[in-house]
């Protein structure tokens, strides 16, 4: 009987750490898990995954015999019952462990899952998911933040393995707040699906900027899960404090049953937290306060970055790109009505985009290029408030007064700067409608000015190249004009 009873896993278990004069929290300590998980292996109410199973046989120099013991009890029926999901549900995850760290600037998510395919068919593609808020409590504010600055791949920079091996992925969803991605069991050269009853270990990463990233991450549990994990590590010096709710489809917010726990490692204090077998449709959401981060950093995150970099992120052009360097095409209009339609929805979408970024009080205009759309449209916004837009399609200048002035211009292509520009006082513009039919417009002064800009954008001209010789735009901290209109005498 006694021998019997040690064949078990729970039994081997509970000898070796006995042996090895180990506590359960010690052993526990040494595996990277939860003391309670410990228990729950010791009374034969969790098995534990392969792995765990493998790192205890090795913490504990057992010589293979906790592992021959978790083969034997993984393959009774009794462990089965215990460990097998939901009916219709094929995957289990064994382990889900995420790891958070702030830089100060950028943070960085490390997720490892360990599954098991208890279902009869095949897995070829686990789903992901990536959702960013980073004014939770202001949902208006975050909205219009992600409309300014969408979450892009380029700087998620997301990689994913099945051990090894690299997988691919393809997108399901892509909002500016919220990806989704299918996580292949494929890579450039092979394919290894998960079978049934096979077990596999998959991680992916990421990155997302402190500007929309929000004080709190959660984890939802969308599949059978054993054990859960999460860990935060944040600059020491930032002095962090970390908290904790759960919630489920049963009940509304609650305090973690048991808090995060705190070490200090090197220059970072590092908040862990665990729970086993926590209920399908749960979700555990973790929250932060840093105490040495400025007003403006935490309450408005688009002031952290630079003006042209605002403007970048807002999806304007930078100076360098060739769009902006060479002439716009024309529309053939009447044929080309829709495309041009097109053309000015666009336009009409990143002003909407950019008049969240900066208050513009001489009027404004805005050039195809400046988009990336190489086409001869441009729109032009009087400084006067409700005042119909221009909208300028294949515009050429056809007369310039003799008389001109010099003034202070910004552009939405290098917007950390101004610069001194002399331009006609009036000047006479042709341009086409969308009908084909074309017109002549005057505009002087300020109207002038601001229509000329956008025309030399349409034929690949910065203002840079109509400042005097020897004159140099000013950096924008110095200027002194931001939102009043130009003056004339």
């Amino acid at each position: 009987m006694e021998s019997e009873e040690r064949g078990t896993f729970a039994a081997e278990l509970t000898h070796w750490r006995t042996v090895r004069g180990l506590s359960k929290a010690a052993l526990a300590g040494r595996l990277s898990i939860d003391p309670s998980y410990v228990s729950h292996m010791e009374a034969g109410r969790e098995h534990g995954s392969s792995q765990l199973a493998r790192r205890a046989d090795a913490e504990l120099d057992a010589g293979g015999a906790l592992w021959q013991a978790w083969q034997r009890t993984d393959a009774s029926p009794h462990a089965a019952e215990q460990t097998d999901p939901p009916s219709g549900t094929g995957l289990l995850v064994l382990e889900d462990e995420a790891a958070l760290s702030y830089d100060g600037r950028v943070f960085h998510l490390k997720m490892r899952r360990l599954l098991r395919n208890h279902g009869s068919e095949p897995v070829t593609r686990y789903l992901v998911r990536i959702a960013v808020d980073r004014f939770p409590a202001e949902p208006e504010r975050s909205n219009a933040l992600y409309r300014r600055n969408p979450l892009t791949w380029e700087e998620l920079g997301l990689t994913a393995h099945c051990g090894t091996e690299p997988m691919g992925w393809t997108v399901k969803h892509d909002r500016d707040a919220f990806k989704e991605v299918w996580l292949q069991f494929q890579s450039p050269t092979s394919r290894f699906p998960l079978y049934p009853g096979q077990e596999a270990e998959i991680t992916y990463s990421y990155s997302v900027g402190a500007e929309k990233w929000g004080p709190w991450f959660q984890r939802a549990v969308r599949l059978p899960t054993r054990r859960l994990a999460v860990e935060l590590a944040f600059p020491r010096d930032a002095e962090p404090t970390v908290w904790g709710t759960e919630t489920s489809m049963s009940a509304d917010f609650a305090p973690l049953r048991t808090p995060p726990q705190r070490t200090e490692r090197g220059g970072q204090s590092v908040f862990s937290w665990a729970t086993v077998d926590p209920p399908l449709h749960a979700r555990f959401r973790l929250e932060w306060r840093l105490k040495n981060v400025t007003d403006t950093e935490v309450n408005d995150p688009v002031n952290t970055l630079s003006a042209s970099q605002a403007m970048a992120n807002a999806g304007i052009v930078q100076e360098g790109n060739p769009v902006l360097a060479r002439a716009a095409r024309p529309f053939d209009l009447p044929a080309e009505a829709d495309e041009a339609r097109r053309v000015l929805r666009e336009l009409h979408a990143a002003v909407d985009r950019v008049r969240q970024l900066h208050t513009f009080g001489k009027g404004m205009g805005i050039a195809a290029p400046q988009i990336g759309i190489d086409r001869s449209a441009a729109l032009v916004f009087p400084p006067e408030a409700g005042a119909a837009p221009i909208e300028l399609l294949n515009a050429t200048v056809t007369e310039v007064s003799e008389e001109e002035d010099e003034q202070y211009e910004g552009c939405l292509s290098f917007f950390d700067v101004r610069g001194l520009v002399p331009r006609a006082l009036s000047i006479v513009v042709a341009h086409t409608d969308v009908d084909g039919a074309t017109r002549l417009s005057r505009f002087s002064r300020g109207m002038s000015r601001l229509v000329r800009h956008e025309i030399d954008h349409l034929d690949g001209v910065l203002y840079r190249e109509r400042m005097r010789a020897g004159v140099v735009p000013i950096p924008v901290e110095e200027y002194r004009g931001t939102g009043q209109q130009w003056s004339y005498e």
